[in-house]
């Protein structure tokens, strides 16, 4: 592989896509089925999924997704967002970042007991593969989302 491009997985049909490091950030087509490789992650921001759209955006994901279970009166999910919003960034093309408001999102939040949050959940191929409940540090995050990429 050349060293001024890498290899990006397609989140819509998981195809692997060689891009131009320097175009890796300005959203690039899929070769194969010709959609944003990055489809819902305007600008590598995480994607807000909700009780409707959680199968589409998580469970149909044949790669790596990392879920924040949140709700906007928790301090510590405030104090996580930040990190979120880097770890998106970051992991763009890599692992896909969702936010699940769990006020307004009941039924999802139930389906995966989630009775504290922050809760983060890591899928990999639509199975849940890792669970870490409360603030936690970014380094942590990196080491979990490693294991699974």
């Amino acid at each position: 592989m050349e060293a001024d491009s890498v290899i990006v997985k397609c989140i819509s049909c998981g195809a692997k896509n060689r891009i131009p490091k320097h175009k890796q950030h300005q959203n690039p087509l899929c070769g194969k089925c010709h959609r944003p490789i990055y489809r819902g992650a305007a600008n590598n921001k995480p994607v807000d999924v909700t009780d409707l759209s959680f199968n589409d955006e998580v469970m149909t994901n044949s790669g790596v997704v990392l879920v924040d279970f949140w709700a906007p009166w928790c301090a510590p999910c405030r104090m996580m967002a930040p990190i979120i919003e880097q770890l998106a960034n970051e992991y763009a093309g890599r692992v896909k970042i969702a936010k699940v408001n769990v006020d307004e999102n009941p039924m999802t939040a139930a389906l995966y007991s989630i009775s504290s949050i922050p809760a983060l959940l890591i899928f990999k191929g639509g199975r849940h593969k890792h669970t870490m409940v409360g603030a936690t540090t970014k380094l942590e995050i990196q080491q979990h989302l490693s294991a699974h990429l």
